[in-house]
């Protein structure tokens, strides 16, 4: 009788084809969502100091941009519009000239039949506070007017081209109100993303940076408690009650029990968004040679898709599906 274990996992582990022939989980460029910035009134990109790499683009700019990531097979791109102007009611974000929907006729025209055009439904980069919805007179978050623009701003991103709307504003009913307001105004094939557990985190730090974001305090009230995970696949159900397509979990890396939980229940695709401050300390880690930055960028990425998303947001889509090829 031979001597040693009669169990040995690493058979599975011998070579790089067989690692790859038992792997469990894949990355494909058609599961990756590449977010985008649109700024109005600037003629070139303007890159983001605490994003290396990224830039807010350009109304020109973005054609090429957009162009590459179809040419590479990604699955989608997700627009954040920065206006020159900004209200308390957020007025540029149902302006049909206002730069993201203008941004989204862009998009839409050059590849709109090779990947889902989406676009960011929510005020914050909009209003002159910073809050994703409109203020009552105590200067609290009006939860139900703020719906109401949301359905215009519904409406004016499908009628720009829009094909896929994220909901990232974490009123209550959000879904609900929308998908009432698109069906109602002849947009029934527009799909709705709702950000369902979305957490009031520290890791969007470098977004705010990248929308010249004008908070004013904090989104506690109306982004979930980082300390909840019940709250998280709560939130995720009522969604898909309400008539989501999709449902998001943000941030991801921080959040993968709530993802994992998610995926299980879901009877609707599961994304999740890797969000700037996962993408600002990898590339800060490895600027200071502490990391290896090609596998630190697959690994977290495959372990978002590990945990249970069908999609990633991530800043890298690019770059990741240029190195799948």
């Amino acid at each position: 009788m031979t001597s040693g274990p009669l169990i040995r996992p690493r058979r599975l582990r011998t070579s790089p084809a067989m690692r790859l022939l038992a792997a469990e989980t894949r990355l494909h460029a058609a599961d990756l969502v590449l977010p985008m910035f649109i700024r109005e009134g600037i003629d070139q990109p303007a890159p983001i100091s605490s994003m290396p790499g990224v830039v807010q683009h350009s109304l020109e700019s973005v054609r090429a941009a957009v162009t590459e990531a179809a040419e590479l097979g990604i699955g989608g791109v997700m627009l954040f519009g920065i206006p020159m102007v900004k209200d308390a009611v957020g007025s540029g974000a149902t302006d049909e000239n206002g730069i993201l929907n203008a941004a989204a006729r862009i998009v839409a025209s050059e590849v709109g039949d090779a990947l889902v055009v989406q676009t960011d439904l929510c005020l914050d980069e909009f209003t002159d506070h910073g809050h994703c919805g409109v203020l009552d007179a105590r200067g609290s978050v009006d939860n139900d007017a703020t719906l109401l623009r949301y359905n215009d701003m519904a409406i004016a991103q499908a009628g720009s081209g829009s094909q896929l709307l994220g909901l990232s504003g974490m009123m209550d009913g959000q879904v609900a109100s929308v998908r009432d307001a698109l069906d109602s105004a002849g947009f029934t094939n527009t799909a709705l993303l709702g950000y369902a557990a979305k957490y009031a985190s520290a890791f969007y730090g470098p977004f705010r940076d990248a929308v010249d974001s004008s908070l004013q305090g904090d989104r506690r009230t109306y982004q979930l408690d980082p300390a909840n995970r019940r709250e998280g696949l709560r939130e995720i159900m009522l969604d898909i009650e309400e008539g989501a397509d999709i449902v998001m979990v943000k941030p991801a890396m921080s959040y993968l029990d709530v993802l994992a939980d998610a995926s299980a229940a879901s009877e609707v695709p599961v994304w999740a968004y890797q969000v700037s401050g996962e993408y600002a300390m990898i590339e800060a880690a490895a600027a200071n040679g502490w990391i290896d930055r090609e596998r630190a960028i697959e690994e977290s990425v495959l372990s978002i898709r590990r945990a249970g998303a069908d999609v990633v947001l991530t800043y890298w889509a690019t770059e990741l599906a240029r190195s799948l090829r």
